[in-house]
């Protein structure tokens, strides 16, 4: 089966008017345009998130006294 004929496409284009009617099909096209432009933003959003590196982990100090041992877990065993 070949690719479809420019009469094929007016005919396609034909039947797409007379289901949406031609005041209703730029709003459908408007309303498909603001769904693509939300999907990218979201879709841009998420990428930054993605960069962005997770906060590091910071562990405190261990404890220390001069002149002292600090006993840890495994001096105890």
């Amino acid at each position: 089966m070949g690719s479809f004929s420019l009469m094929h496409w007016m005919i396609v284009l034909l039947i797409v008017l007379l289901l949406f009617g031609a005041g209703k099909l730029p709003r459908v096209m408007g309303d498909f345009a603001k769904g693509l432009k939300a999907f990218k933003s979201g879709m841009k959003d998420g990428e930054d998130e993605a960069v962005t590196p997770p906060a590091p982990q910071v562990t405190p100090p261990a404890p220390t006294v001069a002149g002292e041992h600090v006993t840890t877990v495994r001096d105890r065993t």
